[in-house]
């Protein structure tokens, strides 16, 4: 094994690392990810935008938001749901990574294990 030059990550930056990739592994919750990254919305606009039911992109906005990785504010009647891409900027980065490497790499016969493995 080569030297890298950097020291093993400690158990807890492990299993809060997997925590984050876990909360990620659902489609609606990464596609949230990704639209809160490129700028902030309420939870309507989400569930359009995500296609899917108002209860349950409210749903996985709370699980995001109790994990720290999106946060909210009240503007009127309404709750802004948004990334602080400072706070947030690795976890950003990784989404955007991932997706546009897909994006770019996808073929339109290929099956999505196919070209993952890929990677």
């Amino acid at each position: 094994m080569r030297g890298t030059g950097y020291q093993d990550p400690s158990a807890e930056v492990l299993a809060e690392a997997a925590a984050a990739f876990g909360l990620l592994a659902a489609p609606a919750r990464l596609h949230i990810m990704w639209l809160l990254a490129q700028g902030e919305s309420d939870v309507t606009g989400l569930a359009e935008r995500v296609g899917g039911a108002l209860p349950a992109v409210s749903q996985h906005l709370t699980k995001l938001k109790l994990a720290g990785l999106v946060r909210s504010r009240r503007e009127g009647r309404r709750q802004v749901y948004y990334v602080d891409t400072t706070e947030q900027a690795a976890v950003v980065d990784v989404v955007h990574l991932l997706v546009d490497r897909l994006t770019d790499r996808a073929e339109p016969t290929a099956a999505p294990a196919r070209r993952l493995r890929g990677l």
